[in-house]
């Protein structure tokens, strides 16, 4: 197949897309696949008058991708970009995917995991890898989840949502809100705009901190004495779930992608039953957001056992090293059949509305 792998974009996850985007090409140019990567906002400047011998570039046009363990600086990206448009798709993106036969997504947070590149290729009739449109949005949006979480039963931690604030309401809500807590911005990921305060100051602290990367909260309670889990769904199964060991009391962004920020046991040391009950979770919301292909959903659980569900990433890290592979190796799949199979369920799939 001829097939777009589309990373990178404008989401302060960029980086750790790229790695994933390159990760996938380079396992589906080693299945036999036409494969290269394409940047959702820096696209290619220029097509040559064949634009199909693109699928045949060297190494898929992969770039030298790794993950720093600050943030990537989006201005100096835009800024990195010739025709200096706001456009979301970058110089000839559309072009390409419309000429592959399937576009494998690698891109997470903003305009990839929320629905908005996949709202625009069912318009255009492009194949696409993973959830649609509606599924990605809810997902993406962590106070949409808690509702539907909510709804279908599944146990979470008791939340408040706050739609809009800016800092003069800062005072009122310390106030008025409960420490310790979680606070997250609505469509954050890998760790960024997560705080846990422990007091009314690292909780003002906190909310100045989050206007950062938006003004829509939601403020969970703490659940402490806790073990982390996650687990991932591919097709209508749940993998073998790995238990998180964060190195450091803050399992910030770097904590996340840099070496010796936590150890990942999987199979994860829990009980046959343990680990069913968590996949029938996962596999619940999965269904009851109308996930498709595979996700991967975050868990707690406390000293009695219970668990208690995070979120959910309908777009999980793609690396080698990332935990959805991590499992999939649990059962015997390689990184590059694993790959294969996202493609090939996705490619079969009949899109809703």
């Amino acid at each position: 197949m001829k097939i777009v792998v589309l990373a990178g974009g404008l989401s302060p996850e960029r980086s750790v897309s790229l790695v994933t985007g390159t990760s996938v090409c380079r396992a589906l140019r080693q299945n036999g696949h036409r494969a290269i990567l394409v940047d959702l906002f820096l696209g290619v400047e220029e097509l040559p008058e064949d634009a199909e011998r693109l699928f045949d570039a060297p190494d898929g046009l992969c770039p030298e991708a790794s993950i720093a363990a600050e943030e990537p600086d989006l201005d100096a990206v835009r800024a990195a970009r010739s025709d200096k448009s706001d456009c979301r798709f970058g110089p000839h993106v559309l072009d390409l995917c419309a000429m592959a036969d399937i576009v494998f997504l690698g891109l997470h947070g903003q305009d990839g995991e929320d629905g908005r590149v996949q709202a625009a290729f069912d318009l255009l009739g492009i194949k696409y890898t993973g959830g649609g449109y509606l599924a990605s949005a809810l997902a993406m949006d962590k106070s949409m989840t808690k509702r539907m979480m909510d709804a279908a039963g599944i146990p979470n931690a008791p939340w408040r949502d706050i739609p809009s604030y800016t800092h003069a309401d800062i005072p009122a809500l310390v106030e008025e809100l409960e420490v310790p807590c979680a606070v997250k911005v609505v469509n954050g990921g890998s760790s960024l705009g997560v705080a846990l305060p422990d007091t009314k100051e690292e909780l003002a602290a906190a909310l100045a901190d989050m206007l950062r990367y938006g003004s829509h909260l939601i403020v969970e309670k703490k659940i402490t004495g806790c073990r982390e889990f996650t687990i991932g769904i591919l097709g209508d199964r749940a993998l073998p779930a790995v238990e998180i060991l964060p190195a450091v009391k803050e399992f910030d962004y770097a904590a996340k992608y840099q070496s010796g920020g936590a150890r990942e046991l999987c199979p994860a040391p829990i009980t046959a039953g343990q680990q069913e009950e968590m996949g029938r979770l996962a596999l619940k919301l999965h269904r009851t957001l109308g996930l498709e292909v595979y996700s991967r959903t975050d868990f707690l659980m406390d000293a009695e056992g219970n668990f208690w569900c995070l979120e959910v990433n309908s777009l999980p890290g793609m690396t080698a090293a990332s935990l959805v592979p991590k499992e999939a190796a649990a059962i015997g799949m390689r990184y590059n059949e694993l790959c294969e199979e996202i493609v090939q369920q996705s490619y079969r799939l009949k899109r809703r509305g």
